[in-house]
């Protein structure tokens, strides 16, 4: 049984599956309260849903491609178990975390997107820095930056634990905070690898629609 705020089937809108279809299985709740949260509807509220009736959605929607996503979906001492039977079933499984929470309860065949905080996010203390040893090339590890200064915590942060060869690095701007070229430019002149990025589907569906 896991708390649910909703399944529904988009087109992934970041990362390196960007622009592919997606179902997202949005967990509900969520320990930290970004100033920029975009998902603030998936504090609170969704519905208990067994494993069974979350496969059966999953499987309507006729998409191999699948991700966990809140909120916060390591909340849920549960979830493991619903990544174990995606897998089972052969799906490709991406879990969204917000960084502040052990990523080695989650199966290294998934594709675990950690989203570090930077400081422009409010919640530069919750993350979980040890998880930046426990990340493998399958993994993505993700900065989202308000200004320039969170980019340059990102850089110092890439630098200093070696990360530049790990893993995918990207970095996408919080939407309407910074000017994607501005943070074009940061990339262009850095001498980290980052994968500059958009949030895609506030791009097609705008920036306050749910479910797409």
């Amino acid at each position: 049984m896991l708390r649910v705020t909703e399944i529904y089937k988009s087109i992934q809108g970041e990362g390196s599956k960007a622009g592919l279809p997606c179902v997202f299985v949005r967990l509900t709740g969520c320990n930290l309260r970004c100033t920029w949260c975009d998902t603030e509807y998936g504090y609170n509220g969704g519905k208990d849903m067994p494993y069974e009736d979350i496969l059966s959605e999953v499987a309507k929607l006729n998409c191999s491609l699948v991700e966990i996503t809140g909120g916060e979906p390591l909340m849920q001492s549960n979830t493991p178990e619903l990544v174990e039977l995606l897998l089972k079933n052969d799906y490709t499984v991406l879990l969204e975390t917000a960084g502040a929470h052990d990523i080695s309860v989650i199966s290294e065949k998934v594709s675990r997107i950690v989203d570090m905080k930077c400081p422009g996010s409010g919640m530069l203390e919750k993350n979980d820095y040890k998880n930046l040893e426990r990340l493998t090339s399958h993994d993505e590890l993700k900065f989202v930056v308000a200004d320039e200064n969170d980019f340059r915590w990102a850089e110092e942060l890439v630098k200093k634990h070696k990360l530049q060869d790990k893993c995918p690095l990207l970095v996408s701007p919080v939407f309407s905070k910074i000017s994607e070229v501005e943070l074009a430019n940061l990339v262009l002149d850095s001498s980290v690898k980052f994968k500059f990025q958009l949030q895609l589907h506030k791009y097609i569906w705008g920036p306050e629609a749910k479910g797409v």
